[in-house]
Order: structure tokens, then sequence, then C-alpha cells
């Protein structure tokens, strides 16, 4: 397979790429909700390139220093990365193209292929203006299609022109889909002399040019609305008849078990019967029949914790997740995804949104709003409350001062409170304040392991998990917290696995979590996977993140063990991430029952809409999913969704998966129409 991919690139360089561009500086600024949070200085000469980039958000942020060499045509041959990834780790990244013979050297793996001609790398911590270089071998292939080192296939597709700003300021730019790396598309502006103008998302953009941003954001979101609303008329199955679901075991989360063999019949939105199969009356002629073949529907998952994507929401599908609680977004486009997801033309899970409220400071994430006074913050909390939104996520650089009014205000307008636990605070005071649930476990058991001196709006947030091995879970100071949960009813959103993901991440290594699904998805997201996010410099380090991980799953059971109502959550967006939450109660030692019920039936009691989803009853709407498999017995089977049900309309997994570019992991059930 390497040698015929490298043929094609043969015959693109035989075609002649676009070169480098002639000797000139390059500056582009990075802007996240509005404001510059970095920076990419790129030094261009004729066949060689050096690039400076740094972005600071949220207290984190990578850095890159990169020297690249390109041949006559514009081919990468020598490139190096140095700098620091997202939360802080080094990155030392090496790739060669010398007679005949590409090798890289990455966090996540090293190797070496033949290749008679150049062939293009996928980085792993490249910094965007590798988009640029990308496109211009693109744009002259065969098919606008290249061969990738290590593996896989980079795409090209032109989109759209675009004309920025009028008159003699006026920039023609194209717009260029660039897909085949990971698992969402990159769609990058190109100007008229072929060179990288920005990202159309407006999140990288040419020095000087920042005006365009807003224009640029309303253009990706225009698109990216367009893909997902064909994707959704291609994706969805409905039906004019009732549908009968044969050959089914129900779990119910009431009991925490599953029952004997039925048949489960849907009309429209809702579910209109559930009767033993045994006994059952045949199909009417006309209607829709699917044969579950002994599988088990479950109501419809939740991740309690989600920032909503137009690209998420299919992923949440396809691993069975109907319902999200989304923890934070940028308002304008969140809104706007609301009337095709409640009017079917989007494809996606309900979301339940929660209001973004930061507080201003150097390490300030950029969502919702950022708060300069509390005079800000209450008039946020209104625009919140007038939007309809059901909580407040308050986050780490909100003044500690403010976070008591702020609730107060909250709650007078009939929403909840939840939220980071503001650096230099405390879990009990956020709670004796007016919180109503603490997002994250870190945050929770932050309070009991680090000093209240110590800055959590830093990746220390993070990285101080690695002092938990040694936490006493009876000492005073967990319990008088845990008393304080059980007494004002507080709940914990856990997102255990995006800590599992953290602290046991390691240079070339797949996890636990990632294994069932990581050799299905392209290439670059599989070499994400294999890297590591701390750093570190010892055994004795090795062996404190994995002791404190450890006891994150002691906690997890000590809490479920005391009352305390856990909310089974992510912190990401591709779906297989809460199928691994799931898992990781179960290793804590929580039953499978008890984690489904968890998932499905308790998460709808806490959003107060038990009375209409939830459970696989008469009257109820119809959110379920069929999975091959019993995953009270075995955990892991929910990992086999085959069909997903919001509101009656049904997905198959396989389908979305193979929409993504993923190869899918169980086929769809048999569908008839009865005669």
């Amino acid at each position: 397979m390497i040698s015929a991919r490298v043929s094609l690139l043969a015959l693109s360089l035989a075609a002649g790429l676009v070169g480098p561009a002639a000797a000139e500086v390059q500056k582009f600024v990075v802007i996240a909700n509005g404001e510059k949070v970095g920076h990419l200085t790129a030094d261009v000469q004729a066949k060689s390139a050096t690039v400076d980039y740094a972005v600071s958000n949220n207290g984190r942020g990578p850095k890159a220093k990169e020297t690249i060499a390109f041949d006559a045509s514009g081919m990468p041959v020598s490139w190096s990365i140095d700098g620091s990834s997202l939360f802080g780790s080094p990155v030392q990244e090496r790739f060669t193209w010398a007679a005949g013979k590409a090798e890289w050297t990455s966090q996540a793996d090293k190797g070496q292929i033949a290749a008679s001609r150049p062939i293009l790398y996928a980085a792993n911590d490249a910094s965007p203006w590798m988009l640029g270089v990308y496109v211009k071998a693109l744009l002259k292939a065969p098919n606008h299609t290249l061969p990738l080192a290590p593996a896989g296939e980079m795409r090209l597709k032109e989109v759209r022109k675009l004309t920025l700003g009028e008159g003699a300021k006026a920039i023609p730019v194209t717009v260029y889909e660039l897909s085949g790396i990971d698992m969402s598309p990159s769609h990058v502006l190109i100007d008229a002399k072929g060179e990288l103008f920005g990202t159309l998302s407006g999140s990288l953009i040419r020095e000087g040019a920042e005006g365009n941003v807003p224009a640029l954001q309303k253009v990706s979101q225009e698109i990216e609305l367009q893909e997902a609303m064909d994707a959704q008329a291609k994706l969805a199955h409905r039906f004019e008849t009732p549908v009968r679901i044969r050959n089914v075991r129900v779990f119910d989360p009431k009991t925490m078990t599953v029952g004997g063999l039925s048949t489960v019949v849907v009309f429209k939105d809702k579910i209109t019967g559930v009767e033993p199969q045994e006994g059952a009356l045949a199909s009417p002629a006309g209607e829709a029949v699917i044969d579950g073949q002994g599988g088990t529907l479950v109501p419809g998952l939740h991740d309690m914790h989600s920032h909503t994507s137009l690209s998420s929401n299919l992923f949440n599908l396809a691993a069975g997740v109907t319902a999200t609680r989304d923890q934070g977004n940028y308002n304008e486009e969140l809104l706007g995804w609301l009337d095709g997801l409640e009017t079917g033309k989007l494809a996606g899970p309900r979301i339940v949104r929660n209001g973004f409220l930061e507080g201003r400071s150097p390490y300030s994430a950029r969502h919702g709003f950022i708060a300069d006074s509390l005079d800000d913050a209450l008039k946020d909390v209104r625009w919140y409350a007038d939007r309809g939104y059901w909580q407040i996520k308050i986050y780490n650089s909100m003044n500690p001062d403010w976070v008591a009014p702020i609730a107060a205000e909250a709650h007078r307008l009939s929403m909840g409170v939840t939220g980071h636990v503001p650096a230099f605070s405390s879990p009990d005071r956020v709670i004796k304040d007016g919180y109503n649930d603490i997002a994250h476990i870190n945050q929770l058991m932050l309070g009991w392991i680090l000093d209240p001196t110590e800055d959590t709006r830093t990746p220390l947030r993070l990285t101080g998990m690695a002092r938990a091995g040694s936490l006493d879970l009876a000492s005073p100071r967990v319990q008088q917290t845990v008393a304080l949960m059980q007494q004002k009813k507080i709940a914990l959103d856990t997102t255990a696995m995006i800590l599992e993901r953290l602290m046991l991440s390691r240079s070339g290594q797949v996890q636990e979590g990632d294994a069932p699904y990581l050799s299905h998805v392209p290439i670059g997201y599989q070499r994400y996977r294999k890297r590591n996010f701390v750093t570190i410099d010892s055994p004795q380090q090795d062996a404190d993140y994995h002791s404190g991980f450890a006891k994150v799953l002691e906690v997890l059971k000590m809490l479920d063990d005391k009352g305390v109502q856990l909310l089974p959550s992510t912190d990401d967006g591709t779906g297989f991430s809460l199928l691994r939450e799931l898992e990781l109660y179960v290793k804590a030692g929580i039953s499978p029952g008890k984690t489904l019920r968890l998932a499905t039936l308790d998460a709808e009691t806490y959003f107060g809409r038990e009375a209409s989803l939830g459970s696989i009853e008469r009257g109820k709407l119809a959110d379920f999913i069929l999975v091959d498999g019993d995953p009270t017995k075995n955990i892991s089977d929910i990992r086999k969704v085959r069909m997903t049900m919001v509101g009656g309309v049904a997905y198959y997994p396989a389908e979305i998966y193979q929409h993504l570019n993923i190869k899918p992991f169980a086929a769809p059930p048999p569908a008839s129409v009865a005669k």
C-alpha cells in the first residue's frame, strides 16, 4: 500500500507543486471568543521557514519553535518542532526525508517508511502554519489527495471563495476543507498568492485582518450548519407507522436489571407499548419492524459535562448519548443551533444549557462571558436567565467573594449553579455559597490536597492530582466536605475519564480506555492519543500519577456509598469518552446496573424530567439505544451500540461512523415492513 500511495505522490510532483513563498515574514494572531490569546510568526525563505507559535488561554496552551526545510517543489524534507504541548509536556518532534526514506520521531511514536519522493508528514505538534503547506501540496495532487507518513491519506476540497473587506482593501480568499488527519476536518483560508491567510473559524488570522473575524465566523457557522443539516437528512430514519422493536431485553433502571425478551412499540416520538415477547401479537401489515436479535434496550445515555459542537452531536449519537448538559460554549453559536435541534433539521442529543461565567485574570478562559465586576457578573446571569439557561457555570478566575451574590441571583431567577472551585476558594465554601453541584472530581479533591494559597487557575488544577495518592479519605477534612454534600444534596459532575487520559497518558502507549476504538479512527487522532500530556521526569512521578488516579476511583466509590449523586460526564466530544466513564465507575466498584441507572434515569431525575424520560415505559419519549449484549453483566458491552433513537427518530451508529470516516463497531439491526 505504501508504494502505491507514494507513486501518486510522484505523479503530483511531476505535475509541479506550488513552491515556497518568496522571502517574507508572515505574522498571525490567535483569537478566542474575540480576544487575542496568542501569536504565530513565520520567517519564510526560498527553501526554508522558521515558525514561532505560542498560545495562552485558560492558563494553558501550546508553544512551538519549528524549522522546516523544503525541496524545490515546496515539499518538507526536514522538519523539527521544539516546545511544549497544551498542558506543558515537552515536545521534541523530528521528520526527515532523504534517499528514498522518510523517518520521524514524536511523542507518540517513531518509525520509517520507504518513499521514492518526499511524502507529507502528519505531525503531532505542528503549528497551524503547516496547514498552508499541506494545502499547497494537495492542490496539485491527483484528486487533491496524497499519502501520509506514518499512514493514511490527506484530502483537500474547495468549499467557497470569499472577499474580505471592500474597495482597495478587499482581500480575495479561498476556503478549503482539509480532511483525513483528525476526527473533524479543518477549514483553511488561502489568499490569492497561494499563502495561508488563516482558519475559517477565525481562531488564526493574519495580523492586521482581525476585523474580519466576526464575518469569517459567520461564514464558518453557515458552512458547518449546512454540512450538519445534510448529515441529518442522510442519517436520520423516520417512521410514519408504529415501529415494533422485537426480540429485545429491556434494562429497567429502577430495578437495575434486564428482563426477558420483549417487544417495544414506538409511534412518532413516544413509547406506546412494552410487552413480553411470548404471546405478543404479530406485527400488523405495513408496520415497521426492527429485530433486536436478543440485544438490550437501554434508556439513552447522558453526558453531564459536554461542550456542544455540530460534530460532537454525531459522535454522541453514535455512542448512544441522547442527552447532554452543555457546560459552557460560544453563546451565539449554541443558541443558533437550538431551532435546528428542536425541529429535527439537525441530528443530536437533547441539550440542557449552562451559562459559562468567568472572572477576569491573565488565566481567563474565553467562553461565554468574562466579568470585570460583580455588577457585570449579575448582568450576565440575567442574560442567561432571559434565554432559558438551566444553570450558571462559574469558572477558575471568578472572585470568590462574588460567588454568593451570583448564586443568589441565579437562584432568584430559578437557575442552578455549578462550576469549578475558583482559585483560592474551597469546595466547602462554594457549597455554602450556593453551588448545586461541582464540576470535575479533581476540583473537589484539590480542596483536600492543595494548600489554599496555591493557584488553580494554572495547570496545577490537573498536575496537582499527582499528590492524591496519599490522601486519607477518612480524614476530617475529607469527611467534613462529604457531610456537607450529603446535607445540601450536592451532586458531582465527575469527568473521571478525562483525568485518566491526563494522568496516565504516556508517550507511545495506548491507554486502556482508548484501545477498543483507536484503530478505527484517523491516523492523526490515533497518534494524538498515544502521547503524554503531563511531564514525567522520574519513576517516582510516574508512580505518583498512577496512585493519584487510583485514589480518584476510591473517591468515586466512597461518594456513591455515601449517597452523593454522581453525574457521569466527560468534558470531551468523541462519544467514546462517555463509554469509558461508565467503565471507570464499574472499575471503581460501582455495579454495572447502578452505573447505567446513574447515566439514565438518575440524570433525568436531576434535570426534573423523569416523568417523560430516563426509562423505557409506555407514554415516555422514545429515547433509547439498542446494545449488542448485556451491559449489566459486562459494562463494556455498552460500546456495541447498534441503534440510537431520539424522540422516535432512529440513527444507526455504523452509518454515522462511515459518514465520519471511522470504521464501524456494530452492524445495524435488521429492519423490515410487516406483510
